[in-house]
Parts: structure tokens; C-alpha cells; sequence
């Protein structure tokens, strides 16, 4: 298993558990997909936006959040990281 499809699957189980999971837990988890994503964007050459449409910048957001953040809107931070890092994989696979 890849280190991006490993992240992928971390990422999903934690948003099944968002209601288990610690502040600290879900900033360490969105702060590394926040990497994952910019990295992947780099190597395929897509840019990033300044926009508040970015999805970065709404887990960014989310990040700094974590202390007040329902778990709902845990499990969709983090499943949208899920998706963006499985998109981005896709496309460098090809």
C-alpha cells in the first residue's frame, strides 16, 4: 500500500470515528493532509487559489476549529481531504 493510499484510508477511518477523535488529533490529521494536498498540487503542476473556495483554506479553517467543531463537521473535513488527496493521486497516476 502507497504512503498516499495509506493517508487516504487513515483519513476515511477517522472520519467513521470523528466523535472519538481528540482536538489535537483531528489538527495533526487535517494539518498533514493540508501538506499532502499543496505537495500534490506541486508535483502536478495544479495551482492553488487564494479564494475562499479553495478547499485548503476551509480545512484550514477547520484546523484551527478543532476545539469547537462538531463531529460532523469533522467527518466532512476530513473525507473532503480523503477525496482531494484521491482525485490528486488519480491524476498523477496518469
Amino acid at each position: 500500500m502507497s504512503l498516499t493510499t495509506a493517508c487516504i484510508a487513515e483519513l476515511i477511518k477517522a472520519a467513521n470515528e470523528a466523535d472519538r477523535l481528540s482536538p489535537f488529533e483531528v489538527k495533526r490529521l487535517l494539518n498533514r493532509s493540508i501538506a499532502t494536498i499543496r505537495d500534490m498540487r506541486e508535483q502536478t503542476g495544479i495551482p492553488g487559489s487564494n479564494r475562499a473556495k479553495d478547499v485548503v483554506i476551509d480545512l484550514q479553517v477547520a484546523a484551527a476549529r478543532a476545539d469547537s467543531l462538531p463531529a460532523a463537521e469533522i467527518r466532512d473535513a476530513l473525507l473532503d481531504a480523503a477525496d482531494i488527496i484521491r482525485t490528486l493521486k488519480i491524476v498523477l497516476e496518469e
